[in-house]
């Protein structure tokens, strides 16, 4: 069991690249999911998306006779499924039926101050306060941004609800899979998370085939596939990675990257028209990241 403490600059340089490729991988989340409810249940959409993912889980582990883990460590495992592919999948879908891609980014946006939070609890990580000021403005930034490029809406509607629920389940499941990366492997904690989710997923998505047949066109079962392969699977690959160099509380923040790059992402795909707000608020977002990992990477 190898477990990562203390990481230097250079090892914390290392797990921003890895958190990076991870938030571009989950950037595409929000628009395909939008595409995808457009024809194909939300039930169906995050319960088959993880059922398709554990079975490639369940290849990989097979393939590469993976050891079972530890008794004790099946419960965290538990925490990281609950979080990660059950939570966070199933109440994005139901959301985005009736909220844009746009304002879904808003609350999401949200995600890495709570992943930070959740990593001081759970990883007893202590960064000082000049980190705290960053992030608090980094998230300020990116969620003032996503309000104005989604027309504003300050209302508090259910889908809201539902994304504030999604971003607590996310942080908790991050938090919890990055530690549990660090003795596991980055692969193999999203892989034994989501066959422990399976049974359940499985038996949801066998009642939302029940209640109403999945018929879609190319883009619903393209963007289904991404899900799937991508943002249930292959993009935990280096986000779990990243987590497990560390310090979570650094590689956390480079999510405030992810509703620039979704929102882009949304006007490339589905058309939507960027403003002047745009480039100013993407601006400012990349600026606050970037102060909290510096000040986080030359304090001990």
């Amino acid at each position: 069991m190898a477990i990562v403490t203390a990481p230097s600059v250079a090892s914390a340089r290392t797990g921003i690249v890895w958190g990076l490729l991870g938030v571009l991988a989950f950037s595409f989340t929000l628009p395909f999911t939008r595409i995808a409810v457009e024809t194909l249940s939300p039930l169906f959409i995050g319960a088959g998306r993880a059922v398709i993912a554990a079975i490639l889980a369940s290849l990989a582990l097979i393939l590469t006779r993976q050891k079972l883990p530890e008794r004790r460590q099946w419960g965290r495992i538990a925490v990281v499924a609950a979080g990660v592919v059950v939570g966070f999948p199933m109440l994005t879908s139901f959301a985005l039926t009736t909220s844009s891609a746009g304002h879904g980014a808003v609350v999401i946006a949200l995600l890495p101050a709570a992943t930070a939070v959740m990593a001081v609890v759970r990883g007893k990580e202590r960064p000082p306060l000049p980190f705290w000021v960053a992030a608090a403005l980094g998230a300020v930034a990116a969620v003032a941004f996503a309000l104005v490029q989604g027309g504003g809406a300050f209302g508090l509607q259910p889908s809201d609800l539902l994304l504030f629920g999604a971003v607590l389940a996310a942080a908790i499941g991050y938090a919890e899979g990055g530690l549990l990366a660090r003795e596991l492997g980055a692969w193999q904690t999203v892989s034994w998370a989501l066959v422990v989710a399976s049974p359940l997923m499985v038996a949801l998505t066998a009642f939302s085939i029940a209640q109403q047949a999945p018929t879609a066109g190319g883009a619903g079962w393209a963007s289904f596939a991404y899900l799937a392969v991508v943002s249930m699977f292959l993009g935990f690959f280096a986000w779990y990675r990243g987590l497990a160099i560390g310090p979570m509380s650094i590689v956390s923040q480079t999510q405030l990257v992810q509703p620039v790059l979704s929102i882009a992402w949304a006007a490339l795909i589905l058309h939507e028209h960027i403003t002047w707000q745009t480039v100013l608020g993407g601006a400012a977002v990349i600026l606050c990241a970037g102060l909290a990992v510096r000040i986080r990477m030359r304090r001990p």
